[in-house]
Formats: structure tokens, sequence, C-alpha cells
């Protein structure tokens, strides 16, 4: 199990007012608001750096395109066979 760590955190005294009626009403506290959201920006930013990772790697690797193999400039510019 994790450990949690305190922190301290400055804000501006309108908005801890705020904040404080906003946790209450949703009957958490501003600690467990904090954690959730710091918890969401961690997430994102994984999802984010790994799915730029995976588009990288596509990028990287070849695209086929399928078909056969291409003739040469030479063959495409030979005459009618039997002239």
């Amino acid at each position: 199990m994790p450990v949690n760590q305190n922190i301290t955190l400055s804000v501006d005294q309108q908005l801890l007012r705020k904040v404080r009626s906003f946790a209450a009403q949703r009957g958490t506290s501003i600690s467990a608001m904090l954690a959730e959201e710091l918890r969401k920006v961690v997430e994102d930013d994984e999802a984010y750096l790994s799915a730029r990772a995976r588009a990288t790697a596509q990028l990287r690797a070849p695209f086929r395109l399928g078909g056969g193999k291409i003739a040469s400039r030479d063959s495409l510019h030979e005459g009618p066979v039997g002239n």
C-alpha cells in the first residue's frame, strides 16, 4: 500500500474558501480532490507518452501497399515483341 506524503500548498484566501465549500458539497476533502486531480494529470501524461511512442513506431515501420515487384525502366520501354 502506498504511503501518503503531506505537502504544503499556498493559495489565495478567496480561492481557498471556494475550494473548501466545493469539497464540502461533494463530501470530500481538499486533499482528496487534489490527490485525485494530480493522479489524473499523471495518468493523462503517461497515456500521451505511450500513444506518442506507438505512433512514432508506426511511422518508422515500413508501409506496405501490396502489389508485386515493380518492372524495370528498361523493360517498360521495350517495344512489343515480334515486330
